[in-house]
């Protein structure tokens, strides 16, 4: 053990700078890693944002960020912190829609910003679907509202994108 002095960590090499083995920083910087950061997730940046396009796009990341943080919560069994991501979820998809709507262009003839919003809600709709399935059949209902709400927004901007001309 040319390389190691004698202190228990056989594996480790010692770094120059603070005599510490190497090994244990890396773990140490690991560890911190592991530690839960506070939530990342917030709809400042998409209020914040001016151009309503880009607000709607930013919310419905947001969304689906605080989604995840929500099936998390809930494999922790966090009902509190689940029930407060649900809110967040809901005020996220409204402010899309919101964006969106107040535009006051024609999702017809300009799609790309409707079309990416559908196929978002669609996908947070299965995601929903998936999360209510594994959920309890008590908790359940908390996630009717925002099922509800998010195949309404989603109805409204396919049929914006698939609808004729106006008679």
């Amino acid at each position: 053990m040319a390389n190691h002095r004698s202190t228990g960590f056989p594996a480790c090499v010692f770094s120059r700078g603070t005599g510490f083995p190497a090994c244990v920083s890396f773990l140490t910087a690991f560890a911190l890693c592991l530690i839960p950061a506070p939530l990342g997730a917030d709809l400042k940046p998409a209020l914040a944002e001016p151009n309503l396009e880009k607000r709607s796009k930013l919310a419905l990341d947001n969304a689906a960020a605080v989604y995840q943080e929500s099936r998390a919560a809930y494999q922790k069994g966090d009902n509190d912190r689940v029930v407060s991501a649900i809110a967040e979820v809901l005020e996220s998809v409204d402010l899309a829609y919101k964006s969106l709507t107040d535009t006051g262009k024609n999702p017809r003839k300009s799609p790309k910003w409707f079309k990416r919003a559908e196929i978002e809600t669609r996908d947070l709709l299965r995601k929903l679907e998936s999360f209510e399935q594994e959920m309890s059949f008590s908790e359940r209902p908390m996630l009717e509202k925002l099922k509800a709400r998010v195949q309404e927004v989603h109805d409204d901007l396919l049929l914006g994108l698939m609808e004729g001309r106006k008679k």
